[in-house]
């Protein structure tokens, strides 16, 4: 008898390990931000899409800290073959010019899975305000801090652009995500911030933020009421925010090729384009080697917008 149940603990324990190791390994996609940022809206919207595409669990894991490079190092490293990063400009557009000693290469470390999409940041004020205007910005007097959600994101930089243009000295203040920048800004310890449409508007549209300007060449489709910066007479002002979806540069190609393509499946599901531009996210489509060049001219074009600026970060 003591023989049979042994027996049955050896057959129900291999059955067991059977059935694991035939299950599907969840997929795993690293947000190098805080938890309700734009760059966590826009990557629990792509890792569910993703997890429904390939049949299986998707996870987002935060990690932020150091304008995304933490999260991002992280990525580069892993050899799981199943962890993937929600990259952003900041991480891998403006870090390597910010950055005097950056852990990663952008180019180097990852590839490109797929363009998620783009969308100009919002000028934002506290309500109580007196300034309603990019021009009353810019006629202010005395000290004028703008926060960010951290060195080397594109909030920073669009802020030093402006100091540039407006031949101003507002000092930067960056925070550990951009949630906290928001909170920081609302209780009116900052004076005003560049961000994404899809975390700020929220607060404006509560009567807790106003926004005086978009930072791209037209007006953000999330809020079209907003005029931009140009607009307003601010020159050669075209800054936008954007998303993709990388693979660590190691990951096996044959499993590269395949998450590139359930992306490509998932970036045309009309709801999952919906959801996107909900948040002011436009999708542009590119195939493999349109990525590979997209990638390459951010690089050189953010470069050129970080020595412009003066920003450096050891």
């Amino acid at each position: 008898m003591k023989r049979r149940l042994l027996l049955a603990g050896a057959l129900l324990l291999a059955a067991g390990a059977a059935l694991a190791q035939g299950s599907p390994r969840p997929l795993k996609i690293v947000v190098p931000f805080g938890t309700g940022t734009s760059t966590d809206i826009v990557g629990r919207i792509l890792a569910d899409a993703l997890g429904r595409q390939l049949g299986v669990a998707a996870i987002v894991e935060n990690k932020p800290g150091a304008g995304g490079a933490i999260g991002s190092e992280q990525v580069a490293r892993a050899t799981d073959g199943q962890t993937l990063l929600m990259g952003t400009v900041g991480t891998h557009a403006i870090n390597p010019s910010l950055y005097k000693r950056l852990a990663y290469q952008p180019l180097r470390d990852f590839v490109p899975l797929g363009f998620v999409g783009a969308t100009p940041t919002l000028l934002v004020v506290p309500a109580n305000s007196t300034w309603k205007s990019v021009a009353d910005l810019g006629a202010a007097t005395g000290n004028v801090n703008f926060a960010s959600a951290g060195n080397g994101t594109s909030g920073h930089l669009a802020g030093e652009l402006l100091n540039v243009r407006l031949a101003k000295n507002f000092m930067h203040v960056p925070y550990r995500d951009g949630a906290q920048a928001m909170t920081e800004l609302m209780a009116g310890n900052v004076q005003f911030m560049f961000y994404h449409p899809a975390a700020v508007l929220p607060q404006v549209r509560a009567g807790k933020l106003r926004a005086l300007g978009a930072s791209g060449a037209k007006r953000s489709a999330a809020a079209p009421e907003v005029p931009t910066l140009m607009e307003q007479g601010v020159k050669d002002f075209d800054l936008v925010a954007w998303f993709m979806l990388y693979a660590p540069a190691g990951m096996p190609a044959a499993q590269r090729d395949r998450l590139r393509e359930a992306t490509r499946q998932v970036l045309a599901q009309p709801e999952v384009r919906e959801k996107l531009a909900q948040q002011g996210v436009e999708r542009v489509e590119m195939n493999a080697d349109q990525l590979d060049a997209f990638a390459r001219a951010e690089v050189a074009k953010w470069g050129e917008a970080v020595q412009r600026s003066g920003a450096q970060i050891d």
